[in-house]
């Protein structure tokens, strides 16, 4: 059954996006007596369609249903081509992550400044929204503004981990404890973390793990990660 997060209920009327409103008549064009379900903080609505024009939904159920993994996990990942971070966007969202950082670095090959952010933030938050409603989440990752280095090196976590190719590195699965309640994991860009920025993660509490034997690209890595996560922790 086709899913959607709602914009707002007002006076117990479920109010919904305008792009929505258009995927409902004009894409699945569904009819009257037709069923969706629709979500507000955290709670599935059942519902069925009353009216198409204008769109007017009744509320047949109401039901709490937990998808999450048994972890917190944020994922902080630097900045790559649109494509690809609108794919890893996508896919940290199908596998259950709860927050998304993107982060800046020396080797970051894409710059934003303030003027595209906050069309990047809405492009980045709807991405996540429909593939939240894809893989029937209750809820939306959180996308965090674009950080530094040295601001991510604040951000409170159980468990932070740096993916990392030098010589001190653990394998992942030796961090991954049974009693672990959330976890900030931080990927590098294309070109891997210079030395300097490694240090300054490790010095700061970071451990630096290995995710095996061979170099992946920004993206893969990011899926991998997650996908061990909601392996571990996923049930």
């Amino acid at each position: 059954m086709q899913r959607y997060f709602l914009k707002s209920i007002t006076d117990n009327e479920l109010i919904f996006y305008d792009s929505d409103i258009h995927h409902i008549k004009n894409v699945m064009r569904y009819k009257i007596g037709d069923l969706i379900e629709a979500i507000w903080d955290e709670t599935i609505y059942l519902c069925q369609i009353a009216s198409i024009e204008p769109l007017n939904v009744s509320i047949i159920d109401t039901k709490k249903e937990n998808r999450d993994n048994n972890i917190n996990l944020t994922i902080a990942i630097s900045l790559v081509q649109e494509q690809k971070f609108d794919l890893i966007l996508q896919k940290l969202t199908e596998l259950g992550v709860n927050k998304i950082i993107p982060i800046k670095t020396e080797r970051s090959i894409v710059k934003l400044d303030d003027s595209k952010l906050l069309k990047k933030y809405q492009r980045w938050q709807n991405i996540c929204k429909e593939a939240s409603e894809q893989s029937h989440r209750t809820n939306i990752p959180q996308i965090e503004k674009v950080l530094t280095l040295k601001e991510l090196a604040n951000y409170d976590s159980n468990l932070k981990l740096i993916c990392s190719l030098n010589d001190k590195t653990k394998p992942i699965k030796d961090y991954l404890k049974e009693e672990l309640q959330e976890m900030l994991f931080v990927i590098g860009p294309e070109g891997g973390f210079s030395i300097q920025e490694e240090n300054f993660l490790m010095n700061n509490n970071f451990k630096p793990i290995s995710l095996g034997k061979r170099v992946l690209r920004v993206e893969t890595a990011a899926i991998y990660v997650a996908s061990i996560i909601n392996y571990v922790y996923g049930g």
